[in-house]
């Protein structure tokens, strides 16, 4: 087959993307909303983000179908080339509208182009006898093994077969899209602007996206729409429930990039809010996404487990940085770049942070912690280590939380009753992918002794 002399827009930005990836110099969810990527037409923007979402939530058995044919299949492969068996791999084996020729020339002349000519005839030899090899067939074993081995292996014996399987399969897929309106109105302009909306899964504010795109509208420039997953809401939903009106100190020690902060500062309009992040980039950026409640937010440059403030909050929020691992539908590239060991590490700095935030609440005040992790060391494990270094906290359980949430609206219909089921041993919150339409993420809630 002779290879095309143009690559189109969108396979190109996805190699481009995926070259990055490989290489470890960025992640997915940042390089698909960079000014290149908006450059696209809408068409070539959406098959882009298809195809480098595809590869990364694929890639393990999209490596096992084309290695085999290759002379030495252990042999290691420069990253443009790899970059380029994948893409190809993808499109033959998973796209049905994608043009056999396309999907080979492309890929082959992608590895000339990045200066890799030698292997671009191995490029169209392997791709040649891909093009006849059957489709996979949709399995649990498919889901499960598009996952690293030692993943599934922890969430079979923490959740049981059933439960790694749902997880597994939410992995592989493009999660439900939903937003957070500030009012009732915002839906009506929406409709007006082409986008399909029904009721949120969980929350009263919430909607999920059923058609249209979102960010192109001018309610979603002005945000009067926000794009953040229901899990997420529901984390800041229950920390301003654990409020009262005569309690006007926050502290939101990992604000970044500010969707929990700004419901913060919604539902509790009398607050004033610390909002810390360590990185100055990010601090700017939150700085301008909250511009609009700024004269009640400090915006502090600031790594929160050197605070030293003691007793100096009514809430803490610690949404702390972690794994990740609740969220491989949406940042599909985690399973690649995440090791079993790496756990520790995110569970040293959790331990940090939530000490500090245990220190600077008052008491009687609260501190809720919350990860999108699934992996026990980030999370139970992190509380019950604090908990036995001191005596200030304890855990309550978030039982009557969900049913003051209910009586006041916030959750709708019987939510309730299905949030109460996720709940563990010690009253903490596991949302697990799949189960109730939203990313997976754990939220537990202490008092600081009065």
């Amino acid at each position: 087959m002779t290879p095309v002399a143009e690559v189109s827009a969108a396979r190109r930005e996805a190699f481009h993307i995926l070259l990055a990836i490989e290489r470890g110099q960025a992640h997915a969810d940042a390089l698909l909303r960079s000014r290149t990527v908006n450059a696209l037409s809408a068409a070539d923007r959406n098959l882009a983000t298809t195809l480098v979402l595809g590869v990364l939530r694929w890639q393990i058995l999209l490596d096992c179908r084309f290695r085999p044919l290759l002379k030495r299949p252990n042999t290691k492969l420069d990253p443009e080339v790899l970059v380029a068996l994948r893409l190809g791999t993808f499109q033959l084996l998973f796209l049905d509208r994608i043009p056999t020729h396309a999907a080979i020339g492309e890929s082959v002349e992608l590895a000339k182009q990045a200066g890799r000519q030698f292997a671009a005839g191995m490029v169209n030899a392997v791709l040649r006898k891909l093009a006849g090899a059957p489709r996979f067939n949709f399995t649990d074993e498919i889901f499960l093994g598009a996952h690293p081995a030692w993943m599934v292996e922890r969430w079979t014996a923490h959740y049981g077969v059933e439960a790694a399987h749902t997880i597994c399969r939410h992995g592989q897929e493009q999660p439900a899209l939903a937003v957070r309106i500030a009012e009732p109105t915002v839906e009506d302009e929406l409709a007006q602007a082409g986008i399909e909306l029904a009721p949120g899964k969980l929350l009263a504010c919430a909607r999920a996206v059923v058609s249209g795109d979102v960010s192109a509208t001018e309610a979603f420039r002005a945000g009067r729409v926000r794009i953040q997953d229901e899990g997420s809401q529901l984390i800041a939903e229950i920390a301003s429930t654990n409020l009262d009106q005569n309690q006007l100190k926050i502290l939101d020690a990992c604000a970044a990039p500010g969707g929990k902060t700004l419901i913060l500062a919604e539902c509790n309009p009398q607050a004033q809010i610390v909002a810390c992040e360590a990185s100055a980039p990010r601090l700017e950026r939150l700085r301008k996404r909250l511009a609009s409640c700024a004269t009640r937010i400090e915006f502090r440059l600031a790594d929160v487990s050197a605070l030293e403030e003691d007793s100096a909050f009514d809430l803490v929020l610690a949404d702390v940085p972690c794994s990740g691992t609740g969220t491989l539908g949406r940042n599909p590239e985690i399973r690649h770049r995440l090791h079993a060991e790496d756990l520790a590490r995110h569970a040293e700095r959790q331990r940090a942070i939530l000490r500090v935030a245990i220190r600077t609440v008052r008491p009687g005040g609260h501190v809720v912690y919350s990860t999108c992790s699934l992996e026990p060391e980030e999370n139970e494990q992190v509380i019950a280590a604090v908990l036995s270094e001191t005596r200030d906290a304890r855990p309550l359980s978030l039982a009557a939380c969900i049913d003051a949430m209910c009586t006041k609206g916030i959750l709708t219909g019987a939510r309730g009753e299905q949030l109460h089921p996720c709940l563990t041993q010690q009253g903490a919150l596991r949302l697990l992918p799949g189960r109730l339409h939203t990313d997976g993420f754990f939220i537990a809630l202490l008092e600081k002794s009065a």
